[in-house]
């Protein structure tokens, strides 16, 4: 009995393990498809594609050229990127899942939900099944249309990521409207201070780093503000010692050249060059992620990634629970005191290497769970694919990447062993 029940626990293991070790690449799939080119440079202009690329369960509606480019035309990326998140679903729909929504409608959680701008129902997306075969979409706001309809399928890895076209972009009330002022316009230091990093906006003024801020915000910035009990931490050096270009430095090392949001740390795997990088010193940073949670590395010390303060293209802004300290400025060893007899010295703390992690999709809020594949129902769209199978087959493959580790190859390989040897047995 004993013998049976590790024998079960071993195959739910290796279920897990194959689970999470795939993932696919939006961009690669939509790259097959000309018709959403647009669609496709949008998902990356707005880093989009890095948060759909760290979910395991998600719905992507896409739109043909001629459609996005009527919504993105007069409005600027930070807009088209929260129009966007409203048509990424948190949750797996294919045709046939369409066409078996219990009550003929349900509500759908959106990454536009997940980013905390959306009050009520605006992050939501109303799915329905219409008569006629029909399936309409539109927001879940109170007296919103179906304004956009489904089409056809694109293509789907079952459970994982399904692509859908529809026919015209799905509105929230206000989302087109909402303000999007310029990077240079955006107030960074009255942003830090609201958000409980008075010291941090303090010292960026006092020396003169604030101006480095603003000049590269316009081509994209990221910065990462340490919050006040951050400075009173064990272990945070005194700067009143520290000579003006130290200062500089950790301050500069406090940002990112280049808009970074979340979904993109979560998915670097390389060392992040700061403002503080020069030919003298790498002065970067890695990444860790567990779940939905971000930990910034220097070599010295490690931060979490606490709460986002501001994500509007080109500037993103986060606030972290440590002060960051660079390698350069604070890794080196002490040397043996002379005519004493050598001891030894404590090592430089090595740069943490960034390490692929399992990313876990929140549950929908108000998202059925997946139907399992079956014949699609009489009064499916006439326009959707003859043979859903070709979307879904393991030989198409584009854009799904296997990326086992290592040690989940060598954690397969015993598993499997041993339950050979506990059947056998």
């Amino acid at each position: 009995m004993a013998s049976l029940s590790r024998a079960l626990f071993l195959l739910s293991l290796l279920a897990f393990t194959a689970t999470i070790s795939s993932a696919h690449n939006i961009t690669a799939i939509l790259s097959a498809f000309p018709e959403y080119s647009q669609y496709n440079s949008f998902l990356t202009q707005t880093r989009l594609a890095d948060e759909i690329n760290t979910r395991q369960t998600i719905t992507i509606l896409v739109l043909n050229n001629a459609a996005i480019s009527a919504l993105a035309a007069k409005h600027p990326l930070s807009v088209v990127k929260n129009a966007l998140s409203l048509h990424v679903l948190l949750d797996y729909y294919d045709p046939t899942k369409l066409h078996q929504i219990s009550k003929g409608s349900t509500l759908s959680t959106t990454l536009y939900q997940t980013t905390g701008h959306a009050p009520g129902n605006l992050g939501f997306v109303n799915i329905t099944d219409l008569q006629g075969g029909k399936v309409g979409f539109g927001s879940a706001a109170p007296g919103s249309k179906l304004d956009s309809s489904y089409t056809k399928s694109v293509k789907q890895i079952p459970y994982n990521i399904s692509i859908l076209e529809i026919n015209a972009p799905i509105i929230a009330p206000g989302i087109l409207t909402a303000p999007a002022p310029s990077a240079s316009d955006v107030n960074i230091t009255a942003l830090l201070e609201k958000a409980g990093a008075k010291t941090f906006a303090s010292l960026i003024i006092s020396s003169g780093v604030i101006k480095t801020y603003q000049s590269a915000a316009e081509k994209g910035l990221t910065i990462f503000a340490p919050n006040d009990e951050a400075f009173k931490a064990k272990g945070v050096p005194d700067l009143s010692k520290l000579t003006n270009a130290e200062v500089v430095s950790i301050l500069q090392f406090h940002a990112v050249a280049g808009y970074t949001p979340i979904g993109t740390l979560k998915t670097s795997k390389s060392p992040i060059s700061t403002l503080a990088t020069n030919g003298a010193g790498k002065f970067d940073l890695t990444t860790t992620t567990a779940g939905d949670q971000v930990t910034l590395h220097t070599g010295v010390d490690s931060s979490r990634v606490a709460d986002t303060v501001l994500d509007a293209t080109p500037l993103a802004i986060f606030t972290i629970d440590n002060v960051l300290l660079p390698l350069e400025l604070f890794g080196k060893s002490p040397s043996p005191a002379p005519g004493l007899e050598p001891s030894a010295a404590p090592s430089p703390a090595p740069v943490l290497a960034p390490t692929p992690s399992t990313v876990e999709a929140p549950s929908p809020l108000a998202a059925s769970p997946p139907a399992p594949p079956s014949e699609t129902p009489e009064g499916a769209p006439s326009e959707a694919p003859s043979a859903e199978s070709e979307n879904s087959t393991s030989a198409n493959v584009a854009g799904h990447v296997a990326s086992p580790a290592l040690m989940m190859t060598v954690l397969v390989t015993v598993c499997a062993t041993v339950i050979s040897s506990v059947v056998l047995s």
